[in-house]
C-alpha cells in the first residue's frame, strides 16, 4: 500500500492566478487523454487532471522529483516558461493533499461555495484516468472517500438549499409559484442580454415551452434561431400573457410596457392562476402597481440579486458545519488506512504463533503442561530480549515502549511504588 505522504496537488485556482492564465492552461475534455498520455510518459505511476472554470489541478502519485516534472507540464501546456508560473501554482502533500482533496469534493473551495457541478468534474476527470491506467491503490481509496465527505456534507449541511446566482434564485421563485416547470409556459417580451441568459435558464430548467414576442419580427427570428423557441406575434401579446407563467421581460425599445391593466387583463383569464414576472428591462417593462395584483408576482434584477446575496451569506454560514464533516472524513480515512496498514504485521504474528505451535506438537516426548509451558517461552523470548535491549539503548523511551505492551495484551497498569 503507498504512503499517503506520495499523494501530491500541484495547481492553479481562482485565488491564486487570474481567470486569462486559468483560460491558458485549461485542459479541455478533447486534449485530456493527450494530457494523461503525457503523464505517463513523464513517469507518473498515478495521475488524475481536474480542469474547470475555477482550477486547473494535477492530483498524483508523488516521486520526489514529480513536483519539478509537474510544473515542466503545466508550463508545456500553457506554451509558457516555467518562470511565468511562480506564484501562481500551489502544492499539497501527504494529509494537505487529502483535505485539499476532500475540499474540492463537497464545493467548499469553489468560488460560489456549495455549487453542485464540481463533484461531476472529478467524478469524469476519475473516469478518464481510469480508463488511461493512470489510477491505482493511492488515488482510487482518495477518491472514493472524496465522494463520500461530499455526500455527507450535501445529505447533512444546507449548504446547497439556497440559490446563489441571479439566475438560480429565478429558477427557484417560479419553483415555488408553480412546483415543477415541466408544465410551464414561458414568455419572454422583447430582446435584452439578460432576458436571453434567464430564457436559456428556463429551457435548461426544462419549461415545457418558450415562446418569444418582440416588435421587429427580423430581430424576433434571428433570436428564436438562438433559443431555439417559438415566435409568438407582437399584436396577440394580451393573448399571449394570458396563457404564460412565467413571464420575462427584457424591454421592446420602449414602444410598450407591461401595463396593469394588462396584467389584469391576464390574470382573469388565467382565473387567478399566479404568474411569475421576471423584469429585466431598464426602465422597467412592467408598470409599476403591477406587483400589487392578487396572483402577480413581480422582480427585477436588484430583487434576483438579493436573493442570491442572501444565499451567499447562507452557505458560508454552514460552512462551518461542512469542513466539520470533511475532517471527520480524513480522520475516517486516516485511521482506516492505519488499520489496514497493520495487517501485514499481523498476519506474520499469526503464521510465526502458528510455527512455533507445530514444531511444540510434533515432539512427542512433551505432555500438556510441559508443551504449553514450552510455547509461552519460545513465543515470549524474542519480544523479551528486544524490550530489555530497546529499554538499555534508550532509557528515556521505556516507560512509553512499557505503556505499549501493556495495551497489545490488555495487561493491567503497574501499580506506582
Amino acid at each position: 500500500m503507498p504512503s499517503l505522504s506520495s499523494l501530491a496537488i500541484v495547481g492553479m485556482n481562482h485565488r491564486s492566478a487570474s481567470s486569462t492564465l486559468r483560460e491558458r492552461m485549461f485542459v479541455s475534455d478533447q486534449d485530456l487523454p493527450q494530457r494523461l498520455t503525457q503523464l505517463r510518459g513523464a513517469g507518473l505511476e498515478e495521475g488524475l487532471i481536474l480542469s474547470t472554470c475555477d482550477r486547473v489541478e494535477l492530483v498524483c502519485h508523488r516521486a520526489a522529483e514529480d513536483e519539478e516534472r509537474a510544473l515542466a507540464l503545466f508550463a508545456e501546456w500553457g506554451a509558457l516558461r516555467p518562470s511565468a508560473l511562480n506564484g501562481h501554482l500551489y502544492s499539497y502533500q501527504g494529509e494537505d493533499a487529502l483535505r485539499h482533496l476532500f475540499a474540492v469534493a463537497s464545493s467548499l473551495d469553489s468560488q460560489m461555495i456549495g455549487e453542485p457541478q464540481v463533484l461531476g468534474q472529478i467524478k469524469a476527470a476519475h473516469r478518464a484516468a481510469r480508463d488511461a491506467g493512470l489510477t491505482g491503490p493511492l488515488l482510487e481509496p482518495a477518491l472514493q472517500s472524496a465522494y463520500a465527505a461530499a455526500k455527507r456534507v450535501r445529505s447533512e449541511t444546507r449548504i446547497a438549499e439556497r440559490p446563489v446566482t441571479i439566475a438560480a434564485s429565478a429558477m427557484q421563485v417560479a419553483r415555488d409559484l408553480h412546483g415543477g416547470l415541466d408544465r410551464c409556459q414561458a414568455l419572454m417580451v422583447g430582446l435584452g442580454e439578460s432576458g436571453e441568459l434567464l430564457a436559456g435558464e428556463l429551457r435548461s430548467a426544462g419549461v415545457a415551452s418558450l415562446t418569444l414576442t418582440h416588435p421587429s419580427s427580423v430581430r424576433a427570428q434571428h433570436a428564436a434561431e438562438r433559443l431555439r423557441c417559438h415566435i409568438g406575434r407582437w399584436d396577440d401579446l394580451g393573448a399571449a400573457l394570458a396563457q404564460a407563467d412565467i413571464v420575462v421581460a427584457c424591454g421592446a425599445a420602449g414602444e410598450r410596457v407591461l401595463t396593469v391593466r394588462q396584467v389584469e387583463e391576464a390574470l382573469r383569464h388565467r382565473r387567478r392562476r399566479p404568474m411569475f414576472f421576471i423584469d429585466t428591462a431598464i426602465p422597467a417593462e412592467v408598470e409599476p402597481g403591477a406587483h400589487d395584483l392578487d396572483g402577480a408576482f413581480v422582480y427585477d434584477l436588484d430583487d434576483l440579486e438579493r436573493l442570491a446575496a442572501s444565499g451567499r451569506e447562507s452557505r458560508q454560514s454552514v460552512a462551518t458545519e461542512a469542513w466539520r464533516i470533511v475532517s471527520e472524513e480524513v480522520a475516517v480515512f486516516l485511521r482506516d488506512r492505519a488499520e489496514r496498514g497493520a495487517v501485514p504485521a499481523v498476519r506474520a504474528l499469526r503464521e510465526h504463533f502458528e510455527e512455533a505451535r507445530r514444531a511444540v506438537l510434533a515432539d512427542p516426548r512433551l505432555g500438556p503442561e510441559d508443551a504449553t509451558r514450552l510455547l509461552i517461552t519460545r513465543l515470549l523470548h524474542q519480544p523479551s530480549e528486544a524490550l530489555r535491549q530497546v529499554a538499555a539503548e534508550t532509557p528515556e523511551g521505556a516507560e512509553e515502549l512499557d505503556r505499549m505492551v501493556r495495551r497489545l495484551f490488555a495487561l493491567p497498569e503497574e501499580p506506582e511504588e
